[in-house]
């Protein structure tokens, strides 16, 4: 379902404030959504303000260019928006919409142990990556003396290489040959 990072307090970032726009308090937003305007669908928001996650109430938002620039509640002027510039813009993950069927968050994936269909463990999926094609699976096996094999990329292709996932017990099953 494309990707999620998450915040040690499990906030789910999603953008970041990127500059200000005019002299009315707009701020012009980086996205990380897809599209870009999606990032809308999950009010409020949450900035990272002086350590803490403050919710903020977009009153205004327009696309503009390739971006999105919002105005907030109470911040009525260019002075007030500065303070806001470089701040990261998250959501709680009660505020994503259930996965479908068959269907995962990267944040959910991120953690589980692989192993393939001889049951031998690969390791612990700790990223994932969109390659255009498939998304692909950073495989970490942290007890590996081999170099080569510390970080696996798997192809996140369900059926053909992804067999199984529990995500209540924590583990996937592969399609995958422990020496590549």
């Amino acid at each position: 379902m494309g990707e999620i990072n998450k915040t040690a307090d499990n906030m789910i970032l999603l953008g970041k404030i990127s500059g200000l726009f005019g002299v009315k308090g707009w701020v012009k937003v980086h996205s990380d959504t897809e599209p870009r305007e999606n990032i809308l669908n999950y009010l409020p928001w949450y900035l990272d303000l002086n350590g803490q996650w403050q919710a903020m109430k977009v009153v205004e938002s327009n696309k503009h260019g390739k971006g999105l620039i919002v105005r907030f509640v109470d911040c009525h002027d260019r002075d007030v928006s500065a303070a806001l510039v470089g701040k990261r813009i998250a959501i709680k993950p009660e505020q994503l919409p259930p996965a479908e069927a068959g269907e995962y968050y990267w944040r959910d994936l991120q953690g589980l142990k692989v192993s393939n269909l001889e049951g031998i463990e690969l390791g612990m999926i700790s990223s994932m990556m969109e390659t255009g094609s498939n998304d692909v699976m950073v495989v970490r096996n942290k007890d590996s003396k081999d170099e080569s094999k510390l970080d696996r990329l798997i192809p996140f292709i369900q059926d053909q290489v992804v067999k199984e996932v529990n995500l209540d017990e924590g583990w996937m099953i592969v399609d995958w040959d422990a020496d590549f």
